[in-house]
């Protein structure tokens, strides 16, 4: 087999590596932002279009059941006799119809009404009164608060969602009686009820267990969400507020975005100051911390690996050990090891004569070294992400075809470059997906900066230390400070560039583009 059958890029991987971080700035996100971005806006103006005229299409060849479903769920089906069917539909019509009317309320804190409904959809303005001496409470010696914005907030919230089940209730009432109308046209009878649980059961399965994820990941994850986004939006925050007017909030635009690059925080300080070096560290550390740790682990499994090599379940055992034990049980002990009374420092002091402990991660109150801080903290994550890239490294190696090394072999091929031209360029090509998730994740990485350093050492400037990243530093802001207006601005500004980073490079990797291939 010659060379060129083995079908390997001559150029050097790390070359193609250096090259990919070029077109990424250079190209991918520029494309991304000119082309990948407006087209798919354009191809939902595209989608939404098609459906409005797939809706006429159906209104206009259906049934009059169908046609009377635009109005009354369920109609179509009662039309073709499935007449169970139908009054589920229309059950959840009516239900929902009473809920907009009727506004039922809830009691939250503080004994606050908070109606449902169409009257949440209103309160989504933030317009409650503040408390004044009309509702004075004799006994606690404070004004009542009558209003509460968290709630109008998240009430409402809960109000759009539910008028989003509504319309696919009644898109899914008009499919069924178009269904019911197709069955007979070709002389068919429209299914049952118990059909269709049948069909649950055997052919549309994943539908039936699908559901109640979907709506789990709904109310847990997606309105909380964009709860938080609502929030970035607001004056929220415990710092300027009073007792009673922190139940208070009012929408304040693009302001605290705007705080973010340019401006001043409730404090009064320049948060932008620190919003750009939090961004920088953030993005270097995830770019330390991901490569060192995934070409660590690839040399650690060719070592493993090795033929000849004794005892190879023990290293890997080793290695494994440091997953079975809990992530923070190893950082704690890291900290206390590298601390300034640790054991590390009190020998070196003893052995050099040393005068002071050096403070490898910042916690002293003097002699912090922010650049060593950073040091240790990517070299401690070695400990910690090696062996999971290890571990896969390991499957993939046993997995390369043992053809392409004997042709490189034939070949005259030394060991290092089939490892440049055969294993490294395999085992990136498999490990590209791998390689992204684990790059966001650093980005996100609270539980090894906060445990070490906590974000230390400080700088006194608006709460975030040397070592904070974005998601360490919106921890302080919402938890320490009770900002999550500003809290939530970074939030977002997190999630953006991690779902670019994502979109962009997954989209140009040839794990996306060729994913049943290897050249």
């Amino acid at each position: 087999m010659a060379t060129a059958d083995i079908q390997i890029k001559e150029a050097n991987v790390f070359k193609r590596i250096g090259k990919g971080f070029v077109n990424f700035f250079t190209k991918s996100v520029p494309t991304f932002f000119t082309k990948t971005l407006p087209g798919a806006f354009v191809k939902l103006g595209s989608g939404i279009a098609q459906g409005c005229k797939n809706l006429v299409a159906r209104f206009r060849n259906g049934s009059l059941g169908t046609k009377i479903s635009h109005l009354v769920f369920g109609f179509g089906n009662l039309y073709h006799g499935q007449i169970i069917k139908g009054l589920i539909y229309l059950a959840l019509q009516v239900g929902i119809i009473l809920f907009m009317v009727l506004c039922p309320t809830v009691v939250g804190p503080n004994n606050v009404e908070v109606p449902m409904g169409w009257k949440a959809l209103a309160n989504l303005g933030l317009k409650g009164a503040e408390p004044d001496l009309a509702n004075f409470d004799w006994d606690t010696g404070a004004a009542k608060v009558t209003d509460n914005s968290q709630l109008y907030l998240l009430f409402g919230l809960v109000t759009i969602a539910v008028l989003a089940i509504y319309v696919l209730l009644w898109n899914s009432s008009i499919k069924s009686s178009v269904i019911a109308d197709t069955a007979v046209k070709e002389g068919k009878k429209p299914t049952s009820l118990l059909d269709d649980l049948k069909a649950l059961l055997d052919g549309r399965f994943h539908i039936l267990m699908l559901t109640p994820t979907c709506l789990a990941a709904l109310a847990f994850t997606i309105l909380p969400t964009i709860f938080m986004i609502c929030m970035a939006f607001t004056d929220y925050n415990t710092i300027d507020m009073s007792a009673e007017a922190r139940t208070l909030f009012h929408w304040t635009g693009f302001e605290n975005v705007g705080n973010m690059f340019s401006g001043k925080s409730a404090l009064g300080e320049e948060i932008s100051a620190r919003f750009f070096p939090v961004l920088g560290w953030t993005l270097i550390w995830a770019v330390f911390a991901t490569f060192t740790c995934y070409f660590g682990g690839i040399i650690v499994a060719l070592l493993i690996n090795k033929k000849g090599l004794k005892f190879k379940k023990v290293y890997r055992t080793f290695f494994i050990l440091t997953i079975a034990v809990p992530q923070f049980i190893s950082l704690l002990a890291v900290r206390n090891l590298l601390s300034g009374a640790g054991p590390i420092n009190s020998m070196l002091m003893s052995m050099f004569g040393l005068e002071k402990p050096i403070s490898f991660l910042g916690l002293e109150s003097s002699g912090n070294d922010p650049v060593l801080a950073k040091v240790m903290i990517i070299v401690v994550n070695l400990w910690l992400g090696v062996p999971y890239t290890m571990l896969m490294t390991s499957g993939i190696l046993m997995n390369i075809p043992a053809d392409l090394y004997e042709a490189a072999r034939v070949d005259g091929t030394s060991p290092l470059k089939m490892f440049f031209k055969i294993t490294l360029p395999y085992i990136v090509f498999v490990t590209t997906p791998y390689l992204i998730s684990s790059f966001i994740g650093n980005i996100n990485s609270f539980n090894t900066i906060f445990l070490l350093t906590g974000g230390g050492p400080s700088v006194g400037a608006y709460k975030a230390g040397e070592t904070d990243l974005l998601v360490t530093w919106l921890y302080k802001l919402t938890i320490d400070s009770g900002e999550y207006n500003t809290g939530a601005v970074i939030g977002i500004m997190t999630f953006i560039i991690t779902s670019i980073i994502t979109l962009v490079t997954y989209r140009n990797s040839k794990a996306y583009k060729e994913e049943d291939t290897f050249q």
